[in-house]
This record gives structure tokens, C-alpha cells and sequence, in this order.
């Protein structure tokens, strides 16, 4: 499930709310151990993964770095370069 969490800080242009929020989601799930909570408890899901994502905002708008801002496509392609090496058939 966290596998979709991903790094949101110091990139250019800044992260999303959208991508603030998938990864207060993808946390959510992973520490309640469901990926759909039931109709008793998605109120609670939903108000976790609110204040989760707000909090994370806060975070990543309050972080410093000295380092350059890194690129988006640069660091997929990374990760795309990591994977097919990792799951290469011989």
C-alpha cells in the first residue's frame, strides 16, 4: 500500500494538494490495515486523512533546503531506470 507514498519535498513546481492528499491516504490505509474502511468508520477514515494531508502541508511548506529544487521527470525517470533493474528477467 505505501509504495505509492513518495518524496513531496523540495520539488519544482511544489507538490500538489491533490498529491498532499493521496499520500495522507495511502498512510491512512496503511495504518488502519483497509483500503475501504466500512460505512462505521469512514467518517473517522476520511476526517484522518484530512488531517493528515493538512498537517503534511504545513510540513512541506515549513521545510528549508539548500540543495536545488529537484525535477519531476528526472527523478521519474530514475525511478522507472531503479524498477527495470530491480524486475529484469535474465
Amino acid at each position: 500500500m505505501c509504495r505509492n507514498i513518495h518524496t513531496l519535498h523540495n520539488f519544482e513546481p511544489a507538490a500538489t494538494d491533490d498529491e498532499v492528499h493521496a499520500a495522507a491516504l495511502q498512510f491512512v490505509r496503511k495504518i488502519s490495515g483497509s483500503t475501504k474502511p466500512s460505512k462505521a468508520n469512514a467518517e473517522v477514515f476520511e476526517r484522518a486523512v484530512e488531517e493528515i494531508a493538512h498537517i503534511s502541508r504545513h510540513l512541506l511548506d515549513d521545510l528549508v533546503s539548500t540543495a536545488p529544487p529537484k525535477n519531476r521527470e528526472v527523478e521519474a525517470a530514475k525511478a522507472k531506470a531503479r524498477s527495470q533493474q530491480r524486475f529484469a528477467t535474465a
